[in-house]
């Protein structure tokens, strides 16, 4: 059974690639000529929806992980712990 952190990260996913997506088509749509191509700027615009992408799911992974980390879980470092890492 899903858990109510699967289902916020789920969900989180889906609306990110539907925002990929619907920004895909209005590249599509606003940049694409008659036979079905791309302008040249239409290309590069379409390289950067892909980049924004890249940089939204690496920010959205990490909100993710500092807002559903349970502290009772002892994935922290314990004050117990040495300073460089090891115990």
């Amino acid at each position: 059974m899903l858990d109510r952190e699967q289902f916020i990260e789920i969900g989180v996913s889906i609306a990110a690639v539907a925002l990929m997506v619907a920004a895909m088509l209005g590249v599509a749509s606003t940049y694409g000529t008659g036979d079905s191509t791309l302008s040249v700027e239409g290309g590069w615009m379409l390289v950067w929806v892909i980049v924004g992408f890249i940089v939204l799911l690496t920010a959205i992974g990490i909100g993710l992980a500092y807002m559903l980390n349970d502290p009772d879980d002892g994935l922290e470092a314990s004050d117990d712990s040495d300073p460089n890492g090891t115990f």
